[in-house]
């Protein structure tokens, strides 16, 4: 359905269009062609609801129109939804607001929706200068996480910003040989898999400095030393934050692509689905976090093409 100023209509769609999610930093993206006539009139900024029998998937806004002139009789359409406008630069210096109430000050600044906020528990203060809002939101989720270990989604619910802890995103679904077309798959300590964590303490009014270190020796032994190093501003969080660092990043990263799923309107970016898989040398069945899903949608069909994460949750 789009909306232009009092006029509601329901387009001839050509078949097949595409609807993108993804856990951070880019916004929800749907892509079709309508077909003009006489009657079909609207332009950038209009609304558009894409709804799965009865159930809205996504609400948006159209922002590019195109045509050419080997089917001048359809508009490619492509919109997104609210969290586009969290690609808008600003400086933000705060203190003490946890990462909901940080989405509400910015929503309030520039005239967004909001929905359900979860409370994350754990105020931060930071500055950050010609920042875009989806960095500003996600260095708060990530200063959360590497602080109490607990991701924090934010994505856009029928036309509203809401947060959810990804603990509260897992589905009760399979993804197996019987339920997708193919994978691809990847487990790596090349990239975001640390066993020793170092963070520094140095405070520049006391005169105090203090390392924190967390390891694990066995892992050490195996790998190498991977080290991360951070700060920290008290000395009563330096080594909470270390143990909280080691958790997230000593452990194998495992990548996985899957191709022509059954599609299911619940998944996106942030959910957990199953996974059940033989992959040679090792056994998948586990939940695996949705970087990102892009639904495809045709008459009679609704596949989806995934990117997976296992192991810990990790930025």
């Amino acid at each position: 359905m789009i909306a232009h100023g009092n006029a509601l209509y329901y387009p001839a769609v050509k078949e097949g269009c595409e609807l993108s999610l993804s856990r951070k930093g880019t916004p929800g993206k749907l892509k079709f062609s309508v077909v003009k006539d006489e009657l079909l009139s609207f332009s950038e900024g209009d609304a558009v609801k894409l709804t799965i029998d009865g159930e809205c998937v996504f609400y948006g806004f159209v922002f590019t129109k195109s045509r050419s002139s080997s089917a001048p009789y359809l508009i490619d359409v492509t919109c997104y939804d609210q969290t586009r406008y969290l690609k808008n630069s600003d400086t933000y210096n705060y203190e003490g607001k946890t990462t909901g109430e940080l989405v509400r000050m910015i929503a309030e600044d520039f005239c967004l929706s909001v929905g359900e906020l979860s409370d994350t528990g754990f105020p931060i203060s930071r500055s950050d200068s010609d920042t875009s809002l989806f960095d500003v939101i996600q260095n708060s989720i990530d200063d959360t996480l590497m602080s109490t270990g607990k991701l924090f989604v934010l994505y856009d619910d029928e036309g509203a910003l809401t947060l959810k802890n990804a603990e509260d995103m897992k589905l009760d679904l399979l993804l197996d040989v019987d339920t997708m077309g193919g994978y691809s798959y990847e487990s790596t300590i090349d990239s975001r898999t640390y066993n020793q964590i170092k963070v520094v303490l140095d405070d520049s009014e006391s005169g105090v400095k203090k390392v924190y270190i967390a390891k694990d020796t066995e892992n050490i032994n195996k790998w190498g030393v991977l080290q991360y190093n951070d700060t920290v501003k008290t000395q009563a969080n330096g080594e909470a934050k270390a143990n909280a660092l080691l958790s997230l990043y000593n452990s194998v990263t495992r990548n996985l692509s899957v191709s022509d799923a059954l599609g299911d309107i619940r998944v996106k970016g942030g959910s957990s689905v199953i996974v059940n898989l033989e992959l040679g040398d090792v056994s998948v069945l586990n939940y695996m976090l949705v970087e990102s899903v892009t639904h495809k949608f045709s008459e009679n069909q609704h596949l989806m093409d995934l990117k997976l994460r296992g192991g810990e949750f990790v930025t």
